[in-house]
């Protein structure tokens, strides 16, 4: 296969790159400086430049790229960058597939579970509306930008990926040391559910996806048994084989340092299910908790 990738740099398309490459598929790189070889194509997702010559004779384009959600304090006009980074490179993308002439490629576009928004204890999967939030409008705008792909009949996933648990990067890469030393806890309640996924899982479930042309539309990228935040810090903390702080760290505290990132991405639960995927016969590795941390730490 040739697979287009967007967002080739960072955590998820960098391990779907190395894990394509590996088995012998070819995999076009979009970048957004001179390319350096034959394996990467210019593009200017904030200006709207995508030659669709750039995509053909792909089988599927893979578009990751968008501005980090939670490595920067949301500002509004950090929020704005938020919601142009994933608007304008999936309007981009899309166009420039809806262009092509004879067969066009699959797009696989990143979306995010924050598009249910808070779901309190109750389990979703796919049927499930928009919530309410800020993260719920980007998700929902962000997915619905790949609508000219859509509309000129491509076949359309929209990767609604959850917690991603690797050591390179995302969030256990930046609590795992502040566990080793001890100072682990519970966040707020403690009860707000984490949708979770180890990085081998989410490049298997996105190859899963390449590979089975039957499957559109929304897909939950997720492991099929989320945990409450309080079931998270202590598996991690058992997994680290370290204790954990006897008090939660308070919401008003959170809020303080990190401010509206923390009420909707930390403390806001989204308890997601997987359906779409276990229905297509999709096989986890690593599908509890416990054994995901013992695999990735």
């Amino acid at each position: 296969m040739t697979i287009v990738v967007t967002g080739s740099s960072g955590l998820l398309g960098s391990a779907l790159v190395a894990s394509l490459r590996g088995d012998g598929h070819e995999v076009v790189r979009l970048v957004r400086r001179e390319p350096a070889g034959p394996g990467e194509r210019f593009w200017d997702p904030r200006e709207g430049v995508l030659d669709p010559a750039a995509l053909e004779g792909a089988d599927a384009v893979v578009h990751l790229a968008g501005a980090s959600i939670g490595d920067h304090r949301w500002s509004e006009s950090y929020k704005r960058e938020l919601v142009d980074s994933r608007v304008a490179g999936t309007r981009t993308v899309a166009r420039a597939l809806a262009a092509l002439e004879g067969k066009a490629p699959a797009l696989l576009s990143g979306s995010a579970i924050g598009f249910y928004g808070d779901t309190g204890d109750l389990a979703v999967d796919e049927s499930a509306p928009a919530g309410k939030g800020f993260l719920a409008g980007l998700a929902d705008r962000w997915e619905e930008a790949a609508a000219p792909a859509r509309d000129a009949g491509l076949r359309v996933v929209l990767l609604r990926t959850g917690v991603v648990l690797s050591r390179d990067g995302g969030m256990l890469a930046r609590i795992v040391p502040i566990f080793k030393m001890g100072a682990g806890a519970t966040l707020g309640s403690g009860r707000q559910y984490v949708s979770w996924i180890t990085l081998p899982d989410w490049v298997a479930a996105v190859r899963f996806l390449l590979a089975h042309e039957e499957v559109s539309g929304p897909v939950n990228v997720t492991a099929p048994e989320p945990v409450t935040n309080a079931e998270y810090t202590a598996t991690l903390a058992k997994a680290l084989h370290r204790p954990t702080m006897p008090v939660s760290a308070p919401r008003f505290a959170l809020r303080l340092a990190l401010g509206e990132f923390v009420e909707e991405a930390v403390l806001a639960g989204q308890r997601v299910l997987p359906r779409r995927l276990l229905d297509a016969g999709h096989r986890f590795a690593h599908p509890t908790l416990g054994e995901a941390l013992t695999a990735v730490l």
